[in-house]
């Protein structure tokens, strides 16, 4: 009996500890955030020293990146899951005119982004941005490929993100409206003064017939490019080059070889469709236009030829000379998974990703010489001559300092150049008034917090 009773004691006491462990299992993850994590304990026994069983710690990520991005990120994916089981990663895109300031409206509202991509500048102001430096000195991260491309993501010494890509210039023209004007191609030298009378002389008819000799979008970067390619910025304290900058799209527009700022602005004409309708000669954009053209042919929506050459330059600079900008994977400081986002941030920037980008079009933050034969392909895409895009001298478009973009740039240069383009002002004007609002609503809120120089 006393046998019975010690066996029904034992078989009551391990029921108890069974319902016990199963009221503390379960999965971990947080509802309603974007990431989330379980425990899996693998099946071997435990190691003669008494040690617990391995766990692995799944984890899954929500990653908004920009859209023309979106396709491409889930092709790495595909890779990335082959080496990283215990990391789900899903990738999310806004719409591109709408992407920065939803990021920043939904992280500022408590949505868990443990990593997102896109320019640094836009995001490095709000605080929630983790330097990377330490995660690339445990890790050992091959940062070489980057060359001098990560200092651009430096922010008062310390990395804060690793590029996946970078945009630089170019100028697109269809092959086919030079053929029929008898005209030659652009040469990979061609000036400003140059651009200016060969979109003249392609430019012809009118109405919705009419074709342009070239088409420069609404963005600001299109009519302060000269001035940075020159050496200026859009921070000096001397912003006289501006002025001819924008003069020179006001005379491409008094040409008719150019549609109009207030025309396009008011009509929502993009670059792409543009181009794609074929009815503009020249177009000067940056390299993911490769990837939306070469995506065209595929769907069949264009069948013209097309091709790259370098982007006009001033008198006196040589040719090739861009603009360039970086668009890298940055990490929420607030995030509770830092290691396994350090771990996909790695991955998406390196060397495997940047292959899979290559191959469709877009020019990568990490390169190497098996990164550039992807690029280039086998040669049987356009356009013909994409070999410019890795010859090119690059200006940063701005400065990658807190406040440019969104401040300086998206701000005042936007507001300041649209009221010149409506007629409002003249270009004397506009700088007048951009040194005033740039030392008052840009330089004052960040000089102290940031060293700049």
């Amino acid at each position: 009996m006393k046998k019975i009773m010690s066996f029904m004691l034992v078989s009551i006491l391990l029921v108890s500890m069974l319902a016990a462990c199963a009221s503390n299992g379960g999965n971990n993850s947080n509802s309603g955030s974007t990431s989330g994590e379980t425990t899996n304990t693998s099946n071997s026994s435990s190691t003669s020293n008494g040690s617990s069983p391995a766990t692995t710690k799944q984890v899954k990520f929500t990653v908004p990146v920009l859209p023309d991005d979106l396709e491409t990120f889930n092709l790495v994916n595909e890779e990335f899951k082959k080496e990283n089981s215990n990391i789900e990663v899903e990738f999310i895109a806004f719409p591109a005119t709408q992407y920065y300031e939803k990021l920043r409206i939904q992280l500022s509202g408590g949505v868990e982004y443990d990593l997102f991509g896109g320019v640094l500048d836009k995001m490095i102001d709000t605080g929630i941005v983790e330097p990377l430096d330490e995660y690339i000195k445990a890790n050992n991260t091959d940062v070489i490929g980057y060359g001098e491309l990560l200092d651009n993501l430096k922010v008062n010494g310390s990395i804060y993100g690793l590029p996946y890509r970078k945009s630089n210039w170019m100028m697109f023209y269809n092959k086919d409206l030079f053929d029929a004007a008898g005209i030659a191609y652009p040469s990979e030298d061609i000036t400003w003064t140059e651009f200016r009378e060969l979109a003249k002389k392609l430019t012809s008819g009118s109405g919705p017939d009419k074709t342009y000799g070239a088409f420069l979008h609404h963005w600001a970067q299109t009519w302060y490019m000269q001035a940075v390619q020159s050496g200026a910025s859009v921070i000096d304290k001397d912003l006289t080059p501006f002025i001819d900058a924008m003069q020179y799209r006001l005379d491409l527009e008094a040409d008719g070889s150019i549609m109009p700022w207030t025309e396009s602005k008011s009509t929502g004409t993009h670059y792409n469709a543009f181009f794609q309708s074929g009815k503009v000669a020249m177009s000067i954009i940056g390299d993911w236009h490769v990837a939306q053209l070469r995506q065209a042919e595929d769907e069949g929506k264009i069948s013209f030829n097309w091709d790259v050459t370098p982007v006009p330059h001033p008198d006196g600079v040589k040719a090739n000379t861009s603009l360039g900008l970086p668009v890298s994977l940055m990490m929420n400081k607030n995030s509770k998974h830092k290691e396994e986002a350090y771990k996909v941030i790695e991955f998406f920037s390196g060397p495997v990703a940047a292959e899979i980008f290559a191959s469709r079009g877009f020019i990568t933050g990490y390169s190497n010489e098996d990164i550039i034969a992807a690029y280039f392909g086998d040669g049987s895409r356009n356009p013909a001559n994409i070999h410019y895009f890795f010859e090119t001298t690059e200006f940063a478009e701005y400065p990658m300092l807190p406040g440019v973009k969104t401040i300086v740039v998206d701000g005042i240069y936007v507001q300041e150049g649209e009221l010149v383009f409506a007629g409002e002002q003249t270009p004397q004007e506009a700088v007048e008034k951009m040194k005033t609002r740039i030392e008052s609503e840009w330089a004052s809120i960040y000089e102290d917090q940031f060293k700049i120089n």
